[in-house]
């Protein structure tokens, strides 16, 4: 039943006669007890609808499955109140560790994290601040590197499009982007930044609100959001790249779909999830942590919607 090498074929092929005559299936509970391991994970995701997460999802339980893990995947919608049960069932259904998918950690979540009798990995924020272990890209040096390019193209105006999923990513992004508009002497309005929910109709509430008439590029903590953005910029008329350059900090598969295509902050996400569980399943066998806080590298892949 356990699969032990060491039994002899013929006697694996009679219990393995009878295990499916009676239908049998080993008693996962009953091993976890015996074991005081019960081989799952627990996954917190603020929305598995959106593809960002999803996409980060598929990483994760590629390693999980490598190494023999079973996901328990759920739902927060960004909810600390929702995250807390989440994380608290969790825990007492006797997960080996659990992991947070993106999103913004409440304070009342990082308590519960340090407190937590089972390793904790962040993917897709940065944890280190707070002494969490986590995987993630440098959002303020892509930002940076962002704005650098779109003023060389001509942007003096910016605006921003954050989510409240993000927020840390969002806080970075914006720390590089005004780094970056103080270095050549400019500033960013803050009438010209607008927090949402990295939603397609967020985006297109963005661009309704900001001031196009003196806007020169957007930066899109999300696709979804920057798609919005460029739908409701072609709505009004306004010419995407030559009025307003647009650039998102995903890189999903959406990018591609929308006409002119996004440029993007490239966030190798299955690298991030994959790395974020191989870092937990490190810390679920006691095995030696170099570094609890990675830092993939990131790419930019200017396509239509700048010049």
């Amino acid at each position: 039943v356990n699969g032990n090498q060491n039994v002899k074929p013929e006697t694996r092929d009679k219990v393995n006669a009878v295990i499916e005559k009676l239908n049998y299936r080993p008693n996962a509970v009953a091993r976890g007890l015996a074991s005081k391991r019960t081989t799952t994970v627990g996954v917190i995701i603020p929305d598995i609808s959106n593809v960002y997460y999803s996409q980060l999802a598929r990483g994760l339980e590629d390693i999980a499955t490598m190494y023999k893990y079973h996901s328990i995947i759920s739902n927060s919608d960004n909810d600390p109140v929702k995250e807390k049960e989440i994380f608290n069932n969790l825990l007492s259904k006797q997960v080996d560790g659990i992991i947070f998918l993106g999103g913004t950690i409440s304070e009342e979540i990082k308590d519960l994290i340090n407190k937590s009798s089972v390793p904790v990995v962040v993917s897709g924020t940065n944890g280190k601040d707070d002494g969490i272990a986590s995987v993630n890209i440098d959002f303020k040096t892509a930002a940076e590197e962002v704005t650098e390019e779109l003023i060389n193209n001509g942007a003096k105006e910016f605006g921003f499009v954050g989510g409240n999923y993000s927020k840390k990513a969002q806080d970075e992004v914006l720390i590089g982007l005004k780094n970056v508009l103080s270095k050549h002497n400019l500033s960013l309005n803050e009438n010209q930044v607008f927090n949402g929910n990295e939603t397609y109709k967020d985006g297109i509430r963005a661009f309704e609100a900001l001031d196009k008439s003196k806007l020169d590029a957007i930066l899109s903590i999300s696709d979804e959001q920057a798609i919005g953005l460029v739908h409701s910029a072609q709505d009004e008329g306004v010419n995407i790249p030559d009025d307003v350059q647009i650039v998102s900090f995903n890189n999903t598969r959406l990018v591609e779909m929308v006409r002119p295509q996004l440029s993007s902050v490239i966030q190798p996400l299955y690298d991030i999830g994959a790395v974020g569980m191989r870092l937990l399943t490190k810390y679920m066998n006691e095995e030696e942590i170099e570094e609890p806080n990675v830092i993939l590298p990131h790419r930019i892949e200017y396509r239509g919607t700048t010049k």
